[in-house]
C-alpha cells in the first residue's frame, strides 16, 4: 500500500478511526478510562501492516486519546457532576460546545459525532424538558455506551442515532442548534457535513462547534501520518479553509475563535513523537508553536432560507 498524502481518501483510515474509536468506548464500558496507554491495551497495538512510512507502534493508540493534551479541562465541576462518570471517561473532545453555543430552553439540538453522550447529556439539560438533544455517531460501541449513559443519567429529552455525519438521517429543518466536539476534523468530505448541517437546521438555526483548525500549511509528513489523523491534526482545515466551506455550504455569520493554541511540545505529545517531528531544526519547532488550535466555530443559517 503507497502512503498518500490525502488520508482522508482512504478507506483503510477511516475504517482505523471507527476502529480505534469503537476501542476506546469498549474500554470505557469495561471500567476503564479513555486514555492511552502502553502495555497490553487494546488501542495500543502495532499498526506497522497500514504501511504509513511513519510513526511507530503505540503511535495512533496515543492520538486517539489526544494524550490527554486536548481533551482535558472542559468541563466545570458543575458539568461534571450532572452526568456519569463513565460519559467524562470517554470523552475526546477539544472543548465544551455545550457552554459556547448558548443553548435556550426548548431548543432541539443535534450533537455531531456523540461519542459517549458528554454533550448531548450536558445539552438536554439545558434545553430543559420542553427541548430535546439527538447525538449522531457511526461506531455501534460509542452508541452502546451513550445509551448506558442516558440509562444512567435518567433523562428522556435525549436520543442517540447510528449514521454518518456526511448523510444525517433526519429530516429538513428540523434543528435549532447543531453542536459538534472535535469530530468534523476526522471526516473525509467535509463540505457534505456542512451541506447537511445546513439541510437539517432550521431556518435562523445555529452551528456551533468545536474543532481544531491549523494556521497556515502543516508539514507533508503530518498529513500523512496516520496518528496525527486520527488524533484530529492531520484532517485538520486551514481556520480560512474551513470557514470558506462554511460559506459555500450557504452559512452566514461564520467566524472562528481560538480557544487554545498548542505548542511543539503539545503537537510530540499528540503524535507519539516521530522522529520526523523530534529531529526538526530548533528553528522549524519554534515555528509549530500556535499553527494548531482548538477553535469555537460558529455560523448561522438565514432566516429565510428553508
Amino acid at each position: 500500500m503507497e502512503t498518500n498524502s490525502n488520508l482522508t481518501d482512504r478507506s483503510d483510515v477511516r475504517d482505523l478511526v471507527r476502529e480505534k474509536y469503537g476501542e476506546v468506548a469498549i474500554k470505557v464500558l469495561n471500567g476503564q478510562r479513555a486514555s492511552c496507554c502502553g502495555g497490553d491495551s487494546p488501542c495500543c497495538e502495532d499498526l506497522s501492516n497500514l504501511q504509513f512510512g511513519i510513526g511507530g507502534k503505540n503511535s495512533v493508540a496515543e492520538s486517539v486519546c489526544s494524550s490527554d493534551v486536548m481533551v482535558s479541562g472542559h468541563y466545570s465541576d458543575k458539568e461534571a457532576s450532572e452526568i456519569p462518570e463513565a460519559a467524562l471517561l470517554a470523552s475526546l473532545g477539544c472543548g465544551n460546545p455545550t457552554a459556547l453555543a448558548e443553548l435556550k430552553p426548548g431548543e432541539t439540538v443535534l450533537d455531531l459525532g456523540s461519542g459517549g453522550g458528554i454533550d448531548v447529556l450536558l445539552s438536554a439539560r439545558r434545553v430543559g424538558p420542553a427541548g430535546f438533544a439527538y447525538g449522531l455517531d457511526m461506531t455501534d460501541a460509542m452508541l452502546e455506551l451513550a445509551n448506558r449513559n442516558k440509562a444512567e443519567s435518567d433523562v428522556e429529552n435525549v436520543e442517540f442515532l447510528k449514521g454518518n455525519i456526511e448523510a444525517m438521517p433526519l429530516p429538513d429543518n428540523m434543528m435549532d442548534v447543531i453542536i459538534s466536539n472535535c469530530v468534523i476534523n476526522l471526516s473525509g468530505d467535509k463540505l457534505s457535513v456542512f451541506r447537511e448541517a445546513y439541510r437539517v437546521l432550521k431556518p435562523g438555526g445555529r452551528f456551533a462547534v468545536s474543532d481544531i483548525v491549523t494556521d497556515g500549511e502543516l508539514p507533508e509528513f503530518i498529513r500523512k501520518n496516520p496518528s496525527a489523523y486520527v488524533g484530529c491534526v492531520a484532517g485538520a482545515l486551514r481556520k480560512e479553509e474551513y470557514l470558506a466551506l462554511l460559506s459555500n455550504a450557504g452559512f452566514t455569520e461564520c467566524s472562528a475563535e481560538p480557544t487554545r493554541k498548542y505548542t511543539f511540545e503539545d503537537l510530540a505529545s499528540i503524535l507519539g513523537s516521530p522522529p520526523e517531528l523530534t529531529d526538526l531544526p530548533d528553528e522549524e519547532k519554534q515555528s509549530m508553536n500556535g499553527k494548531v488550535m482548538s477553535a469555537f466555530i460558529r455560523a448561522s443559517k438565514p432566516k429565510g432560507e428553508l
